[in-house]
């Protein structure tokens, strides 16, 4: 979710979050790797992925657990 404020003040920006993707697919871990620069951006990145399931990696019919980067991108676009 787009922060209100955020979209008040025109904050924009990328933010790249480190998550440790446990064997289910669940978000064991999860850090801020690269802030855009805003905290409200930074804060509702992290509060989304903490939520997402993920498809763990595999090695053969093991389902692993590892980091993964996940960019996330706060764009406004229009009026």
């Amino acid at each position: 979710v787009y922060p209100a404020r955020s979209r008040q003040y025109n904050e924009q920006g990328r933010v790249v979050v480190l998550v440790w993707v446990n064997a289910e697919g669940g978000a064991d871990k999860v850090t801020l790797e690269r802030s855009s620069g805003y905290a409200r951006l930074d804060e509702a990145a992290l509060a989304a992925v903490r939520q997402w399931r993920f498809i763990p990696a595999r090695q053969g019919e093991v389902s692993l657990a590892g980091w993964l980067h996940v960019p996330v991108l706060f764009r406004l676009e229009g009026p």
